[in-house]
């Protein structure tokens, strides 16, 4: 089957997130398995990548840029609804099937049903806007949704059924041994809850934190979060980094004190591969997420509160190891199993094409 991965978010190693780690995943699970995979996304043109790709397409004349960075095709506009770029997409991969996730979601989907192909929307967030229209609106699509919080969601909204396949990850490629020295922040957005853990850090001075990129931040905010964790010396920053094994082998407790609706919190799953507790909010499937492998607050629960909880983790080992086990077992649970989740995601690719077959034969 040849596989197409719509969106109009950026790639890696453009963007880095939750929904790209976890689709890369996919895509090099079906291409392990003798699927053709490409991706067709949107594209800032940041930083030196950005300028080879800009510079590539001003000398090939193409409506997008092409590279093989991530060892598959990618295709990266500033125009990902245009239909002629989508358009020359399409006839460049020759997709059976479109997966469409993140922004421009309804746009894409019509565009690309449009052209004659079935279509299948895996939803990954509940920011509707997002989605510039009405996903239930998109002829013949399927839905997968990354967890029980966004299918509950899109169903009461749009009045849609999803199947539902949590993030896949790969147990033994997180799982590694941790020296605990800090209570870690992945993705310094405000939104991810950073200005609750920079009030933790100003309450906890005897505790090393440690700050990691992740989105990429407009310039202004970025000076303004990096002026306040180099005025922090118990906070370490550290670049955005694809090898995670950095961040969780120096974890001892994980923060995801999120302030936004979460559809899901691959970072919680990600720490408790290597039995890593977490500390998170209880926004959208964060809570399922973090389940018992964790201490779940309120997303507007008070500064101490969340102090509190970190300081147990900290200084009562008793506690620490009863988390540590319950997120390692939590890891392991069947619902993470990766090779069953990519055989439900390519049942539902498989039921679309068969669909889509059925009524263009009628």
């Amino acid at each position: 089957m040849r596989i197409l991965f719509a969106g109009g978010n950026g790639w890696l190693p453009e963007a880095s997130g939750g929904t790209q780690n976890s689709t890369d995943h996919l895509i090099r699970q079906s291409i392990a398995q003798g699927h053709d995979c490409a991706v067709y996304c949107g594209f800032s043109g940041r930083g030196m990548f950005g300028f080879r790709m800009r510079a590539q397409r001003k000398v090939t004349g193409r409506p997008f840029s092409v590279d093989r960075s991530q060892g598959y095709e990618t295709m990266r506009t500033w125009e990902p609804i245009d239909p002629v770029r989508i358009a020359a997409a399409v006839k460049r991969f020759r997709p059976d099937i479109v997966v469409i996730q993140t922004r421009h979601s309804a746009q894409l989907g019509l565009e690309f049903s449009k052209l004659g192909l079935p279509v299948v929307l895996y939803l990954r967030n509940v920011e509707f806007a997002e989605n510039e229209g009405d996903v239930s609106a998109i002829p013949g699509a399927n839905f997968i949704a990354n967890s029980d919080f966004t299918a509950g969601a899109y169903r009461d909204a749009y009045g849609i059924d999803c199947t539902v396949i949590t993030p896949t990850i790969n147990f033994e490629e997180y799982r590694c041994e941790t020296t605990k020295e800090y209570a870690t922040l992945i993705n310094i957005h405000p939104k991810k809850g950073y200005e609750v853990v920079r009030e933790m850090a100003r309450a906890c001075p005897d505790i090393p934190f440690l700050m990691v990129e992740a989105w990429t931040l407009w310039d202004e905010l970025l000076k303004q979060i990096m002026a306040e964790i180099d005025a922090l010396p118990n906070v370490t920053f550290m670049s955005r980094t694809s090898d995670m094994s950095k961040v969780y082998g120096c974890t001892r407790v994980l923060l995801a004190p999120s302030q936004w609706e979460e559809a899901w919190g691959r970072v919680a799953s990600e720490a408790h591969c290597s039995g890593i507790p977490v500390i998170g909010s209880n926004r959208g499937g964060l809570s399922q997420a973090i389940g018992p492998g964790g201490v779940v607050l309120s997303h507007d629960a008070p500064i101490d509160e969340w102090v509190a909880a970190l300081r147990t983790l900290w200084s009562d080992e008793a506690a620490y190891t009863d988390l540590s086990q319950k997120a390692l077992d939590y890891a392991r649970r069947p619902e993470l199993d990766f090779h069953r989740q990519h055989a439900a995601f390519l049942a539902v690719l498989d039921r679309a094409v068969s669909q889509h077959n059925a009524r263009r034969s009628a």
